[in-house]
């Protein structure tokens, strides 16, 4: 099969748009990845849009307003994942001779709720009981200091670290760096997790074009090319749920590094999904970035920063950019792309050639997560 290459991409600055539509936030997105990747409007051949809010024919939406039509068209809902699927599915037409040529979207407006936790499904028996993301991650967080001897110090590290990277990203929805202290002093929201713990709801768009490597090296351009596209959806148990392993990324990851015939320390960065600080320490681990109880010790070391092994969340990550939801898996990619083809400005990795994207979706009772998307990439010239 042949692979699927990135050729394009580009987001907005992530934010509040509360006066703006689906439609205001995803055409300038899709329309500058096809400007930023030489092709036309009549060379993309299929559309794929990630979203979890935008309500039906998202993608339509979107396109007409920048003259595309009549191509098929694909809308994607796998919450937090949405984007992330939206790519696996766009890399497997490519993969599967479909297409050679396909706009990616992802796009959420989070300010239509109005603030406060996201709205799950009302059926599930969790959600009928109280459960709220920041509650389950607050449950984590409780765990993971109680095991390792930790304290919530710690934490706030994870929060400094995601500020000092995206201070340095236009993009982000955070531009300025905090301290551990301003982190542990902000609004406590479910406890050990403070305001500045969380990410920010807000709204955004992200897109990309993917092609054949034969219509890459056609065109003579350069790109990422997706080495490995892994998605996975929860399973179902029963009873004790161990909330410091997340098998759905565990397995995930596995298979990624498999497929792209890579190991965690091939990694130059990892855009991974910390919609709370805690989720950032838990997956360091699922990752394969440290072993299992060393988490901690990793992000003190400076490893996950610039000067480090592999540097996690260039971009500041969700707690600093943002969290839109569809739009994420998106714009993960996007840094990578702007990274690996260094065009990533003051934020610049020097030399990195490998990437790999993490996002996971939703929560539904006796999950850990509903879903979970992994994405490794090369470089290629």
């Amino acid at each position: 099969m042949t692979k699927a290459v990135v050729i394009g991409a580009s987001m907005i600055p992530m934010g509040k748009y509360p006066k703006s539509s689906y439609t205001g936030l995803g055409a300038p997105a899709a329309m500058n990845a096809i400007l930023s990747s030489g092709l036309e409007l009549e060379d993309i051949e299929s559309v794929v849009c990630g979203h979890a809010f935008g309500g039906m024919l998202t993608a339509q939406r979107i396109t007409k307003e920048i003259g595309l039509g009549s191509i098929p068209q694909l809308n994607v809902d796998n919450a937090c994942s949405g984007g992330a699927t939206a790519i696996h599915l766009a890399a497997a037409q490519i993969q599967n001779g479909q297409s050679d040529v396909v706009l990616v979207i992802g796009v959420d407006k989070l300010t239509q709720f109005g603030g406060g936790t996201l709205p799950l499904v009302a059926e599930d028996p969790e959600v009928q009981n109280g459960m709220v993301m920041p509650a389950l991650y607050a449950m984590r967080a409780q765990r993971f200091l109680h095991e390792r001897g930790e304290s919530p110090e710690v934490l706030a590290q994870v929060s400094v670290k995601a500020r000092k990277h995206g201070a340095n990203n236009p993009f982000a929805q955070f531009q300025s760096e905090v301290t551990a202290e301003a982190v542990l002093a902000s609004r406590p929201i479910a406890e050990p997790l403070t305001l500045f713990q969380c990410c920010p709801t807000g709204d955004g768009a992200a897109a990309l074009v993917l092609v054949s490597e034969k219509k890459r090296k056609a065109l003579g351009v350069a790109g990422i090319q997706i080495s490995a596209s892994v998605l996975h959806s929860g399973k179902a148990t029963s009873g004790f749920r161990n909330m410091l392993r997340p098998e759905i990324t565990y397995h995930s990851a596995a298979e990624a590094y498999e497929a792209a015939a890579m190991s965690p320390d091939s990694l130059d960065m990892v855009e991974l999904h910390d919609a709370f600080t805690i989720a950032e320490l838990v997956y360091y681990e699922a990752l394969g970035l440290c072993p299992e109880g060393e988490a901690a010790n990793l992000l003190r070391s400076g490893a996950t920063t610039y000067g480090g092994k592999t540097v996690v969340n260039p971009s500041g990550g969700l707690l600093a950019k943002g969290h839109p939801v569809g739009a994420s898996g998106v714009a993960q990619v996007v840094e990578a792309f702007w990274q690996l083809t260094g065009q990533a400005g003051a934020r610049q990795i020097a030399g990195a050639k490998t990437a790999m994207t993490h996002v996971t979706g939703g929560g539904i009772s006796g999950m850990d997560h509903g879903a979970c998307t992994v994405h490794i990439f090369e470089r290629v010239a």
